[in-house]
């Protein structure tokens, strides 16, 4: 799932698709409770987007973070597998960046504890990873997510990827860190993923 080759320079068009709520929300259909207020996560290469799905699955604002798995691999990262002082330095940026975006949508008045979800296949490749079976429906607890987190710091100062069975992809390294900081600080304690 995640590739192992050079990320594709800023402004060159990838094979991803755009991000589609409608479509995302439409792969829910049977997994999140009907009519629900929800919030739909999407790891753009160069954007995150964040979708609130009001009652009635009425669409409603969609928040874009200046955060991409492409976009902050370019920013941070010289190698597949990060270096500790890398991965400290994009912590660091990313943190602000999901401050910022926790501080619009707490400005707005949206709830604090909805549902998170996503369709994202790097997502649910990623809850793999973390121990979680594959299915229909997964849940990737905040938990899980930082003992995997846990994992790619132990690879970052030394430890083969192989030994702790992870890829050596800077795009998985980022994906993490991106997934972790927005788990930490918007914050969620666990992400729904339908796998498509």
């Amino acid at each position: 799932m995640f590739a192992t080759h050079p990320l594709p320079p800023a402004g060159k068009a990838t094979t991803v698709p755009p991000f589609d709520a409608a479509t995302a929300l439409q792969a829910l259909h049977g997994h999140a409770v009907p009519g629900e207020p929800l919030l739909l996560l999407h790891l753009g290469t160069e954007h995150t987007r964040i979708a609130v799905v009001g009652e009635g699955a009425a669409p409603g604002p969609v928040f874009t973070l200046a955060l991409g798995t492409h976009r902050t691999a370019r920013a941070f990262f010289r190698r597949d597998v990060p270096t500790p002082l890398e991965l400290e330095n994009a912590i660091a940026s990313v943190e602000d960046e999901v401050y910022l975006a926790h501080r619009q949508y707490a400005v707005q008045g949206h709830a604090p504890d909805l549902a998170w979800w996503s369709t994202d296949p790097q997502l649910v490749a990623l809850a793999e990873l973390a121990g979680v079976p594959r299915g229909p429906a997964m849940r990737l607890t905040l938990e899980a997510m930082e003992r995997l987190f846990q994992r790619l710091a132990a690879v970052s100062e030394g430890r083969p990827a192989v030994s702790e069975g992870l890829p050596e992809s800077v795009e998985f390294a980022t994906t993490l860190l991106l997934l972790r900081e927005l788990m930490h600080h918007m914050p969620f304690g666990q992400l729904h993923l339908v796998a498509q």
